[in-house]
């Protein structure tokens, strides 16, 4: 291509271009100035817009106010009016005031005028009462003194008879109550518990089907009946009693032992010293285990926890131990179900009450036997396997051995009076239930005046006749009182002892 050719091409393109560049730059300009002049417009529009919200917000804020101030107006209103109401009321009650004011000012002057007229007539009264005085005196011929310690006199001896009768009529309304509601809370305690009482000697009999086996167990020139003698402790009585061997001793766990191993060597048939010796072993082991079973289950049914395992054991040898006919171990279970629910209707603790009920005769059973009380003795085991201190106590005190401390001392001394007097529950010796009669007899006739005395109800009761001539009527509670403190002081005996004191005049004639 010719270089003159190429010049005017370049310049064409050049002029092309820029013509290009001109048209553009214009089509730009218009097509900005259009879309200022669209933004222009979208802001008046914007700007209307928020003017609207703004006045819209406006009117609605002006409207919460003025609600507002309503509503406070309306409280200062409110206010105004209750003011204005409580001043009216001030200024009526003030004005009311002001009235009672002077009623009591007339009142008082009212009352100053009756004063004066009423000392006026004492002194009138005064007056005639010292001129009848000393009238009567000129018509008596005594004194206004004489005649008063006259009457004086005659009040006193008066006002003693009154007043014995009033005392006895206060005691005997005292003793009413005082038995109606310790006889309501030792009912309900006996209602709840229902035992059965075991009656147990010093002596078992062990029955024996045939002389021939009485014979072996006596065995060759007695060696048998020694080893058995021997290994348990208990004395073996073999008499003319058929078909029946008695076993003789004051431990009665001992006794139990003799009369398992007895049993156990009479089915076996092999009866000999070694046997015995072999058969002996095994049941006491056999009782021992039992004993720890007893006491285990005991204090499992009784709710008592954390007892020691010597305890425990105390406890089951409680039920081959008698006192006077009553089983230890249910006379234990008595006393200590009677302390909980006394317990409970005095509102104590129960639990304790049941604890020390259980534990208070554990001093009858201990595996070495000092010379100590059994309460003494028990409350020192109490303390050797560390029994509280309220628990030690009760155990120590239910015979006052020891002074009492706790509420719950009395309550086991009574429950334990109750489990061993009611009717049945116990065994006395025939001499020492006479001799305690014949004691009771004698004390009431120490006293003067008395004439016969009657010991009735198993000694529960005293009857004491006196001389109608020799005590009066006022003297005979006295009498009922003093004879009852000294029985109290003076004798042991179960229970309670009702001392009735009986006055009469006979009067006896005979028509012919």
């Amino acid at each position: 291509m010719d270089t003159g050719n190429i010049i005017p091409i370049i310049a064409a393109l050049f002029a092309g271009g820029l013509l290009t560049w001109f048209v553009a730059r214009l089509f730009s300009k218009a097509r900005y100035k259009k879309m200022l002049k669209e933004a222009d417009r979208e802001t008046d529009v914007l700007k209307k817009n928020k003017m609207l919200e703004v006045k819209e917000k406006f009117i609605q804020l002006k409207a919460e106010l003025e609600k507002q101030v309503a509503a406070r107006n309306a409280k200062i209103q409110s206010s105004e009016v209750k003011l204005k109401q409580r001043d009216a009321l001030i200024t009526q009650k003030q004005e009311e005031l002001q009235r009672k004011n002077v009623e009591i000012d007339a009142i008082k002057e009212n009352l100053t005028t009756q004063l004066a007229v009423v000392a006026k007539k004492q002194q009138d009264l005064e007056k005639l009462r010292q001129s009848e005085i000393e009238r009567i005196e000129a018509i008596s011929g005594m004194s206004a003194k004489e005649a008063k310690d006259r009457l004086v006199e005659s009040l006193k001896d008066e006002a003693k008879a009154d007043a014995s009768t009033f005392i006895n009529d206060i005691m005997e309304e005292a003793k009413m109550t005082a038995n109606i509601e310790a006889k309501k809370i030792v009912v309900q305690s006996i209602q709840r518990v229902a035992t059965e009482t075991a009656i147990e000697n010093s002596v078992t009999v062990f029955p024996i089907e045939s002389d021939e086996m009485k014979g072996r167990i006596i065995g060759r020139e007695g060696r048998n009946i020694r080893a058995l003698e021997s290994a348990t402790g208990i004395e073996i009585i073999v008499d003319d009693t058929p078909e029946a061997i008695v076993l003789s001793g004051f431990d009665p766990v001992r006794r139990e032992i003799a009369r398992l191993a007895l049993h156990q060597l009479v089915q076996d048939g092999r009866i000999h010293p070694a046997r015995i010796e072999e058969v002996v072993g095994k049941v006491r082991k056999q009782v021992e285990e039992e004993i720890i079973e007893t006491g285990k289950r005991t204090v499992i049914d009784l709710g008592v926890n954390g007892l020691h395992p010597d305890l425990i054991r105390m406890v089951g040898k409680m039920k081959y131990r008698s006192s006077y006919g009553q089983n230890l171990l249910q006379h234990a279970r008595e006393t200590a179900n009677l302390c909980a629910i006394m317990a409970s209707e005095l509102g104590l603790n129960p639990k304790k009450a049941r604890r020390a009920g259980l534990l208070h005769d554990i001093g009858k059973v201990p595996d070495e036997e000092p010379e100590l009380p059994h309460a003494i003795l028990g409350m020192k085991l109490c303390e050797k396997y560390k029994e509280k201190a309220d628990i030690c106590n009760a155990v120590g005190s239910h015979h006052d051995e020891i002074e009492m401390q706790t509420m719950i001392a009395p309550i086991v001394q009574v429950c334990d009076a109750i489990s061993g007097a009611r009717p049945g529950a116990r065994r006395e010796i025939v001499e020492a239930y006479i001799k305690r009669l014949n004691d009771l007899e004698e004390l009431a006739m120490s006293y003067p005046g008395v004439v016969n005395t009657y010991a009735i109800q198993a000694g529960r009761e005293l009857r004491v006749i006196v001389g109608a001539d020799k005590i009066e009527d006022k003297d005979v509670e006295s009498l009922s009182n003093e004879i009852a403190k000294k029985i109290q002081d003076e004798m042991t005996y179960p229970g309670q002892v009702k001392i009735t004191v009986i006055r009469e005049t006979r009067a006896v004639s005979y028509a012919k």
